[in-house]
């Protein structure tokens, strides 16, 4: 992927409408073709044919975030479950203060 994609959480979905993103969460509850993901606030997800998640388990996702703010998978990557989520909040949490290291002064 040569697009830019921004690690993010559920606070910062509406400031990412239309955009390609990465997520970490815990898998919360799967159904279909949709799942909810856990990364500081309930994130709906929606899975493409290719997208294997695990409930109760850590994983990344790459995404596009929608007008609803639910985010369309366009590949994850699960992380099982002894993977420490605080970590990754710290990361995000790090790519928004100093973002103009991470991506550039458009957020």
């Amino acid at each position: 992927m040569s697009e830019s994609t921004p690690r993010i959480s559920s606070q910062y979905l509406e400031n990412f409408q239309h955009q390609t993103v990465r997520v970490v969460g815990k898998i919360t509850q799967l159904r279909g073709e949709s799942a909810t993901m856990d990364a500081n606030g309930s994130i709906t997800l929606q899975l493409n044919r290719d997208t294997h998640l695990q409930l109760n388990h850590a994983c990344e996702v790459i995404g596009k975030v929608q007008g609803d703010l639910s985010i369309r998978v366009l590949t994850s990557t699960d992380f099982g479950t002894e993977f420490d989520l605080t970590a990754a909040d710290a990361v995000v949490d790090a790519t928004h203060r100093y973002k103009e290291i991470f991506y550039g002064d458009g957020h």
